[in-house]
Formats: structure tokens, C-alpha cells, sequence
């Protein structure tokens, strides 16, 4: 009886979030690289913390200047745990691009000669990469498509050309990978943050199209 039930309830609750507009997005994006779950969008959307960030985000994360994000289809930016991410200058993320918990990034650094001023820099980051738990990437770094980036890192310079695994401190390539085995897949039902692709206004300026 209690499966029964288990089953009744999951099909209505299935059935709410597909019909009830600003719930659609939980439910077009079950089971994908970038699901958004109920809890994530009650706290951000309801309750109201960073409320102005146009993608999920986790409560426990720490994101400034979100006006100068850019984002691309399926990519999270602090959908994790205790996440930091500085962009008093540029950060471009692209397509289908993961970031795990407690990740650092930082497009700006300091004056040595004069603590008070900020040099501003920019990040861009591109299309199937993946940055581990607890890894930094620091002003003016560009990661090329299909970059991955192992737990811990301290990335301090580029890799534009992109296919490999770049680890340690400071990131240095440890792996190259084989183009033809790099998957581009795409989700049936493409989101950039809490917005559908097919739906994105001129004036939704987070996306990294």
C-alpha cells in the first residue's frame, strides 16, 4: 500500500511541476547535468537568497558582481556547495560546463603596491569543461573546450587549446585527451540558468550565446 502511494503522490507531483509555468524548469530538467531541484529554487526564488542570480544557486555560496556573468546552455555556476566567485571583471562560462563545491573563482586581484585597488581581469572558460572540488582559477585564465580541471588546483595561467587534465599548484597539463572520445551531448530541453533557450529575451544578458 505504502508503494502505492509513493507511486500516486510521484505522479502528482510530477504532473504540478509540468503544468505550473515557473515550475517547469524543475521538471524539464530532471535527470540532466544541470537539474534544478525544488529546494534550490524555493530558497533562491521564495525565500529570496541571491534572488537576483539568474541560474540556481546553492544558499551557501558567495557571488559578486553577477551583472558581469555570462553563462552558456546547460552550465552551472554554483549550483554546489560553497562556491566563491569574484567578478568585478568578466567571467564567460560555455555550454555544458561543471563546476564542484567549494571551487574559487577570481577575475581580480589586488595592487601589491596599494592593497585598496583592484586590477581587474577576466576569466573565460569554455564549452565541456569541468573544474573539481576545491580547485581556484585566478584573473586571466582561459580554458579551452574540454578542460578539466582536478581537485585542489591552483590555476594560474591558460590552456587555451583545451582536451586535457590540468592539476597540482600551480595547474600544469598532466593528461591530454582524445578528441574523438569527447562526448558534446545535449540536453532535450536546453536551459541557460532558470530560463529555457528557445525563450531567452535581448535583455537576458547572462547568456554566453
Amino acid at each position: 500500500m505504502k508503494k502505492i502511494l509513493k507511486v500516486i503522490l510521484r505522479i502528482i507531483y510530477l504532473f504540478i511541476l509540468k503544468h505550473i509555468w515557473f515550475l517547469r524548469p524543475i521538471y524539464e530538467t530532471r535527470g540532466t547535468t544541470h537539474e534544478i531541484s525544488l529546494k534550490m529554487w524555493f530558497i533562491q526564488k521564495v525565500i529570496g537568497i541571491h534572488r537576483n542570480v539568474p541560474w540556481p544557486v546553492h544558499h551557501t555560496m558567495y557571488i559578486g558582481g553577477v551583472q558581469n556573468i555570462k553563462m552558456g546552455v546547460g552550465s552551472s555556476l554554483g549550483d554546489n556547495k560553497e562556491i566563491y566567485v569574484q567578478a568585478i571583471g568578466k567571467i564567460e562560462i560555455g555550454d555544458y560546463t561543471r563546476i564542484a563545491a567549494y571551487s574559487r573563482l577570481l577575475c581580480s586581484n589586488h595592487n601589491i603596491y596599494d592593497h585598496r585597488e583592484h586590477i581587474e581581469g577576466k576569466i573565460l572558460i569554455g564549452r565541456y569543461c569541468w573544474l573539481g572540488i576545491g580547485c581556484t582559477i585566478l584573473p586571466n585564465v582561459i580554458l579551452g573546450d574540454h578542460t578539466i580541471v582536478g581537485a585542489g588546483a591552483v590555476v594560474t595561467k591558460s590552456f587555451p587549446d583545451g582536451y586535457c587534465v590540468v592539476a597540482g599548484n600551480p595547474a600544469k597539463v598532466v593528461k591530454y585527451l582524445d578528441r574523438d572520445k569527447c562526448i558534446e551531448y545535449k540536453h532535450e530541453h536546453e536551459y541557460v540558468g532558470y530560463t529555457r533557450k528557445d525563450k531567452l529575451k535581448e535583455s537576458d544578458t547572462f547568456y554566453n550565446g
